[in-house]
Formats: C-alpha cells, structure tokens, sequence
C-alpha cells in the first residue's frame, strides 16, 4: 500500500511514516462500477483518493438531464470543495468501472492539511487547476463552433489520460458515447460527424475500453 501512496501526487513528499499515518486514518474500499460514491446537494464528509478505477463527476438539471463536468483516475483524488467551505456538494461521483479509494473523514482530512503543507498546497494547485478549466470550457462554449469543442475534449482527454508511445496516444476510457458529448458540451450528432471524419482520416482508432491518437495524421 505504502508503494502504491507513493504514485498518488498528493503524497510525493510524504515520507513513508506519514504515509503509514496516512493509511491508519483512511478506509481503503473498492466499489462496482456504477456506484454512487455521493450526490449533488448532500453534505460533504468524505475525502477521496483513487488508487485503481476512474470517477466521473456530474450534474442533473431540474428535469433529469445529466452533465459530465471531469473524470478522475488512479492517483487523482476528489470531493475536496465541501469540506473546505462547509457547503453541500457541488456535483455528484460515480464510478465508471470497478474502483479501489480511499477514504479520509472530514475531521482527519483537515488534521492531515495542517499537518503537512505540501498536501495542502497540492490541494489549492488542484483546485486552481479545476477553476483554469471551468473558465477555459465557458470560454470554449462562448466563442466555439461544436465540430471544434469535440475535437478540443478528445484531445484534452489524451493529454491528461493518454500514454503516448511514439506519435500514437493510448486513452483508457471508461465514458461511454453520451457522457463524452456531455463533457465537450455537443449533442451525440456533432460527437458522432468529428469522431467518423477522425476515423476515416486515420487521426481517431477506437478500441474495446480505448481510443487511440495518431498525432502525426492529427498534424496533417
């Protein structure tokens, strides 16, 4: 467990004693997909780490519609924001395939922020990364055709998700067709015009779990 503490970001200056401590004060559980790890407007208790599986955070609007806002994974962490400020959630988490977290409750999260700075700053970095992306996607919704914000989320998704091996990017993905139109803001029409164009191009290569990038044709 020490080991695998060691990859989440979080924790990289964390000696191996703090990071025993780390384990002593959290829960490790590993939920099915399609587990709700909490709901929008709930009052936030819980911390979370993701040591296997990937999370995606979402919205619902008053009539049921669904909104992706991000998606985490292995070694990123979430559900933060309402234990900083006291306020209910601002999204709901559910899983996309079997996940393995850790959990932290809000009095030992806040006792292990001012305990060690480097975590907190961690925090506030992620924290300013999220605000960066919200204003970069209102801008991106304000100012862009659809064809290009599909195109801008898949390759946004390689950037941060892919491995790259040579000029092809390998992106795990666990979203399924309607989630990825929800977190680039187009309808499934738009998604499904960009994502034929890329395929017939040789750019776009869907797999079973993954897409790949070939940056050389994506150039062209």
């Amino acid at each position: 467990m020490i080991e695998w503490l060691k990859k989440v970001s979080l924790f990289d200056n964390l000696n191996d004693e703090q990071l025993e401590h780390v384990l002593r004060i959290s829960q490790k559980k590993t939920f099915p997909a399609g587990t709700v790890l909490f709901h929008e407007k709930e009052m936030g208790l819980t911390f979370y780490v993701i040591l296997s599986g990937s999370i995606k955070l979402f919205t619902r609007s008053a009539n049921g519609e669904e909104k992706v806002l991000s998606l985490a994974n292995t070694g990123e962490s979430f559900g933060e924001l309402s234990l900083l400020d006291g306020r209910p959630r601002s999204a709901s988490a559910q899983t996309l395939e079997k996940s393995t977290v850790l959990e932290l409750a809000s009095e030992q999260f806040m006792n292990l922020l001012q305990a060690h700075f480097d975590i907190t700053r961690g925090i506030l970095t992620e924290l300013c990364r999220r605000l960066r992306a919200t204003n970069e996607h209102v801008n991106d919704l304000t100012f862009l055709d659809g064809r290009t914000r599909a195109l801008k989320n898949l390759i946004a998704l390689a950037n941060r998700n892919g491995r790259r091996e040579g000029n092809l990017i390998s992106i795990p993905m666990a979203l399924n067709y309607d989630e990825l139109a929800q977190m680039a803001g187009v309808n499934k029409t738009v998604l499904s015009e960009v994502t034929r164009e890329l395929e017939s191009r040789g750019v776009l290569h869907f797999e079973l779990g993954e897409y790949r990038l070939n940056l050389d044709k994506l150039r062209s």
